[in-house]
């Protein structure tokens, strides 16, 4: 068991890395820069995480777990109160997981919404195993939902729909500003994540709701 002044430690280096990763990515952020933000040497990282690798794994296992748990909990009560729900209802509910999240500070805040979006549209290594092991039901029981709100849709084009859901949710929180490659004041303030989910869902739910594709 960790001592107090460890466990301050270990924290330390976690919070300040979790802000590191959210800002450069993995691949953007140094050992130096966690080092520095953290106070600490390169050291205590390696004893702590053993790694770079380590520590970003530390990073996303400490949030994924609650992000998991709160997902299903949204749809199971989303199922099991209305036999004719919506699939708008169904993104509503992952949406709703997300920043719910995002507003409880003992969960990341959101910080972690952020992070979460990069670790998606910037898919790591270190990831690609624990990914499916931790949403995978998740993941079965949005489907699931989504095929009973859309009965006219193969199982195929279900997956496609959920595929686009979760890449445009991802992408969009994770405040990247595609209009300021192309102007350089833009009405759209990708930064601010309840505006982000605020635009995003009619979006979302038109798609969702489109004639079959095939």
């Amino acid at each position: 068991m960790e001592t107090g002044k460890a466990l301050e430690t270990s924290l330390r280096i976690l919070n300040a890395a979790e802000i590191l990763f959210v800002e450069h990515g993995f691949s953007g952020t140094s050992m130096r820069q966690i080092t520095g933000a953290a106070q600490v040497n390169i050291a205590a990282v390696n004893y702590y995480f053993g790694s770079k690798e380590g520590l970003f794994q530390a990073v996303f296992e400490r949030r994924a777990e609650p992000f998991a748990r709160l997902s299903l909990d949204k749809i199971n009560q989303l199922t099991s109160s209305k036999n004719n729900f919506t699939a708008t209802e169904v993104a509503e509910a992952f949406m709703s997981a997300a920043m719910e999240m995002g507003s409880n500070p003992a969960h990341g805040g959101l910080i972690f919404v952020k992070l979460l979006a990069r670790s998606y549209v910037e898919p790591n290594p270190v990831l690609k195993e624990k990914l499916p092991q931790r949403y995978g039901e998740l993941t079965r029981r949005y489907l699931e939902a989504l095929g009973q709100a859309l009965p006219h849709l193969s199982s195929q084009e279900v997956s496609w729909r959920f595929h686009f859901m979760t890449s445009a949710m991802f992408n969009a929180f994770a405040g990247n500003n595609v209009m300021r490659l192309f102007m350089t004041q833009s009405l759209v303030n990708a930064r601010d994540p309840q505006l982000v989910a605020q635009m995003l869902l009619p979006f979302i739910a038109a798609g969702l709701n489109s004639p079959a594709a095939v």
